[in-house]
């Protein structure tokens, strides 16, 4: 029993996916009679005719049709199994950046998969603040970051988008008719903003109780009740509450974290850590 080829399959599927022999062939980087004598060799070891001429176009023929399911199976347990192979033997150090707010929501589950995908890989995570990671990025001091940044001379994806709350301690006694005390994080910071920008708006009068230079001063002061702050609903904790638009509070716009890699990056374990993430969140 003859054994099928797998590239003459890829090129079949590629033919089909493009709806032309020509499309095909630049999306292979070969020539379009380069894929002709594919499909011609793949017809003669089938034994079938793949395709049929319908007006001007050629359609799948019903063994077509047929060999196609098989074909786009063949590929892709072919591809499983030698990314499962690469993915196991990668090793080396992938450092990875990631802000306060998630280290304990969307990291875990990230490096968990890494872990079981690249376990001779050694993970070096630094926890901080976006703006700060992010030039640690383009510096070269860390291989991937996770942001609420956005930065067009980065490659990267969304991993989650999450709504921004008004949180505050869940004995805090809001007075609509006073001042907002906030509790706010130094310049530079994206709900810093969200938050200044929502009240100007609103014309909602507004105090400093507070000033941070991380999360954890965050936490700690909205814990003591000293006031409300702006923050992902990754924060909001059992000792917290959410107040919103019947307190007499503005909504605010969500926020979106995204993996970050700089896109020359010449190091191939990081361009494979990044797509194996990326590919197990359906992107």
């Amino acid at each position: 029993m003859s054994t099928l080829d797998l590239e003459l399959l890829r090129t079949f599927i590629a033919v089909v996916d493009h709806h032309s022999f020509a499309e095909a062939g630049v999306q292979l980087a070969r020539t379009q009679s380069s894929v002709t004598q594919h499909m011609q060799r793949l017809e003669q070891q089938v034994g079938v005719s793949l395709f049929e001429k319908r007006g001007r176009q050629k359609q799948l023929t019903e063994a077509g049709q047929q060999l196609l399911r098989h074909a786009r199976q063949m590929l892709s347990l072919n591809d499983d199994a030698l990314n499962s192979l690469r993915e196991s033997s990668m090793s080396g150090v992938l450092r990875i950046g990631s802000p306060h707010d998630i280290a304990d929501t969307i990291l875990p589950p990230m490096l968990s998969h890494i872990a079981r995908s690249a376990p001779r890989l050694r993970l070096e995570i630094d926890v901080g603040r976006s703006p700060f990671l992010m030039d640690d990025l383009h510096r070269g001091k860390v291989d991937m970051v996770i942001s609420t940044r956005e930065d067009p001379n980065l490659e990267g994806f969304a991993l989650r988008t999450s709504p921004v709350w008004w949180i505050c301690s869940a004995q805090y006694l809001h007075n609509p008719g006073e001042p907002l005390p906030l509790i706010l994080v130094d310049e530079p910071s994206i709900y810093r903003r969200y938050a200044l920008e929502a009240l100007e708006r609103a014309n909602i009068p507004w105090r400093q109780a507070y000033l941070a230079s991380n999360l954890i001063g965050i936490k700690a002061a909205t814990r003591a009740g000293l006031g409300v702050t702006a923050r992902s609903m990754e924060m909001l904790g059992p000792d917290m509450r959410v107040l919103g638009e019947s307190d007499g509070l503005p909504r605010l716009p969500d926020v979106t974290y995204h993996l970050w890699i700089r896109p020359n990056t010449l190091n191939p374990l990081v361009r494979r850590a990044y797509e194996l993430i990326r590919s197990s969140r359906g992107h």
